[in-house]
């Protein structure tokens, strides 16, 4: 089993797209969190609570949220990569016993969806220090609880590897997985909450379970607040933690027993 989870790693070593997953991580987590806190939350068209208050601190770093359809993808390509290349085969060659080769692949890009977040929140917090001090803005939370924060979604980004995989095992055609996933992340969910009664379904979703997780429910608010009823009760941040924790075990089930039941092509 060691030797096929190194193999893995070896495999996405290989690949530039564990550089462009950097890159990707560096840009999304310091620009965007910088700039937003060197303009200033409260400066925007529409006010929101300035850094110095619990509130704008959350606003600004919970807007991490939205960018876990990367992670996702990743573990799609990851996935359907083995068989868009026709790589499969060999794999499955050389180890036979599949459940092992793919207990490894979630293993290996669970630890790089969980890198990925770690960056991108790492950077995302050096930029928000930094982009505070420079303004003499002393923020509104305490550096502990910022730092917290920050290792929220990146644990939640681990997870979402994990369902890109289980994404990819499914469809394994890699435009329409992808197509799937990135779809429900950024409109699946939205969709299903302006449905009378379906959006109460919305905390036991992966969209509301990170919502409790990070602190950060302005999808929910903001849906509430265009269809004008009433909020959405979330999770608490360990339920919805604990949620993402059952929804990784059965991403793993999944991308396990599917291609053991499947022909190759």
């Amino acid at each position: 089993m060691n030797a096929l989870i190194k193999a893995e790693f070896r495999r996405l070593a290989a690949t530039r797209l564990w550089l462009w997953a950097l890159l990707a991580a560096v840009v999304l987590g310091g620009g965007m969190v910088g700039a937003v806190t060197l303009v200033g939350p409260e400066n925007f068209d529409r006010p929101a609570p300035g850094l110095d208050t619990e509130d704008g601190v959350r606003s600004v770093l919970g807007m991490l949220s939205f960018t876990v359809f990367l992670p996702a993808a990743l573990g799609t390509l990851a996935m359907t990569g083995e068989y868009r290349h026709r790589t499969v085969t060999y794999t499955f060659l050389h180890a036979p016993r599949r459940r092992q080769v793919l207990t490894a692949k979630l293993v290996a890009y669970g630890v790089a969806g969980l890198a990925y977040g770690l960056v991108l929140t790492g950077t995302a917090g050096a930029a928000f220090f930094g982009g505070a001090a420079a303004r003499g803005v002393t923020p509104g939370m305490a550096t502990g609880e910022v730092l917290e924060l920050l290792l929220r979604p990146a644990l939640a980004m681990a997870v979402y590897t994990l369902l890109g995989v289980a994404a990819g095992a499914l469809i394994r055609h890699q435009v329409a997985a992808l197509a799937v996933v990135v779809g429900y992340l950024y409109a699946g969910e939205f969709l299903l909450m302006t449905i009378p009664g379906v959006k109460l379904l919305y905390p036991l979703l992966p969209g509301g379970a990170t919502a409790a997780l990070t602190g950060f429910d302005y999808a929910a608010d903001t849906m509430a607040a265009e269809l004008a009823t009433g909020p959405v009760p979330l999770l608490s941040p360990v339920g919805g933690g604990l949620l993402l924790t059952g929804y990784a075990l059965a991403a793993a089930f999944v991308a396990v027993l599917v291609p053991m039941r499947r022909d190759v092509y």
